[in-house]
């Protein structure tokens, strides 16, 4: 149950508005070349926009967003938008998941779900979580933080699981933003946080490169490789993300395209977007961008972080599993985790990309069990 009015409300101008300038889109002149190669591939993208036009319902998953349990939290003056999943009983330990981008809290609902009750998918109640999924600042329904001097996010996820619901002690689990954010959250409350549960880590700050193991070489040469190809996205929205987000912002197309590039090129899809995210699962995600008009804010993150505005992580001492999927943008060798962290899990996965909450959430519940079974 939610204790507030409906969070989504879309007014039918609004919907009538987004039909209208799908329908309407201005399509670039051709490229003579086929596929994904260059971006985007043009047919896929057209089927997509026809079927968010005429074909996706809006109001069905807007209804079904509302009917998840939904809370709004005021930090200190800062807005918070979270949904709460109950374990059978009221003492099992809690746990905070972070989402990160073009992501959104309803990718995490199948995990959260998993997690906070067990039984129902063939576990047992003494594994349950008391399950908590933020909306990150300015990501849909969490407004964007006020300031660049305001608290930081692991600081408002504290104030959040801590002050605001109680909790003495929790766990965190993150991939992608949300992977940074809970480490740094670890790293500043050791005192509460039980343990963390990673799909991405942090580099050292720094290492000897006399020390780097061939395994970590190759690792590091995955990187560079992996920058060069596909990181264009990453710099535009470290260096000039305003003058992206104008274009997102006024065109669905457009922003259509930017988010659909990244769940086909980073999931274990095989190039076939299909076989992993539904048309309307995809489509759910861009209209809550869409309607909340937070595709701007959700570049805050990176802007930030490539200015030097969020502390580079020193160590974190809490125990970390670390889950490394295969179709994941990078995948860090346990020996490289561990200059950073207190590995004391180190799951190579069979299946699965950088969105493993909804790829394989129950690969993913069942890690996230085992792990935290010794923590309680």
């Amino acid at each position: 149950m939610t204790d507030h009015p409906p969070l989504l409300a879309v007014p039918d101008a609004e919907l009538d508005e987004l039909r209208a300038r799908l329908r309407g889109t201005r399509w670039p002149t051709a490229w003579p070349l086929d596929g994904w190669a260059a971006g985007t591939e043009p047919g896929e993208l057209r089927r997509l926009v026809a079927h968010w036009a005429d074909g996706y319902d809006w109001r069905a998953h807007e209804a079904a967003v509302n009917a998840l349990p939904s809370h709004l939290a005021d930090l200190d003056g800062t807005p918070v938008h979270y949904l709460r999943f109950d374990a059978p009983r009221r003492d099992d330990l809690p746990i905070v998941l972070t989402h990160g981008w073009p992501s959104s809290f309803v990718e995490l609902v199948g995990l959260a779900r998993r997690l906070a009750d067990p039984a129902r998918h063939g576990g047992a109640d003494e594994d349950a979580f008391t399950v908590i999924v933020p909306s990150l600042p300015g990501f849909g329904l969490s407004p964007q933080r006020p300031g660049p001097d305001g608290p930081p996010t692991q600081e408002l996820w504290h104030r959040l699981m801590h002050d605001h619901l109680g909790f003495t002690r929790y766990a965190a689990h993150g991939g992608d933003l949300g992977a940074g954010i809970t480490s740094r959250l670890a790293a500043a409350h050791p005192e509460a946080v039980a343990g963390i549960h990673l799909l991405a880590v942090a580099d050292p700050r720094a290492y000897d490169p006399s020390t780097v193991t061939p395994e970590e070489q190759a690792y590091l040469d995955s990187v560079a490789a992996w920058s060069a190809e596909e990181g264009g996205y990453l710099h535009q929205q470290q260096t000039r993300p305003l003058t992206l987000s104008y274009g997102l912002a006024d065109s669905p197309a457009g922003l259509l395209a930017w988010i659909v590039e990244k769940y086909r090129a980073w999931s274990d899809c095989g190039g076939d977007l299909s076989s992993r995210f539904s048309d309307d699962f995809v489509l759910t995600q861009a209209s809550l961008y869409w309607f909340t008009r937070t595709i701007s804010t959700s570049f805050r993150p990176y802007y930030e972080h490539g200015r030097g505005r969020s502390r580079r992580l020193e160590r974190v001492d809490v125990p970390t599993a670390v889950a490394v999927f295969p179709a994941d943008l990078v995948r860090p060798p346990r020996s490289w985790a561990e200059r950073t962290y207190h590995v004391t899990r180190y799951t190579p996965m069979p299946r699965g990309g950088h969105f493993a909450a909804h790829e394989e959430p129950e690969l993913l519940a069942a890690d996230l069990t085992e792990f935290f079974r010794e923590l309680r």
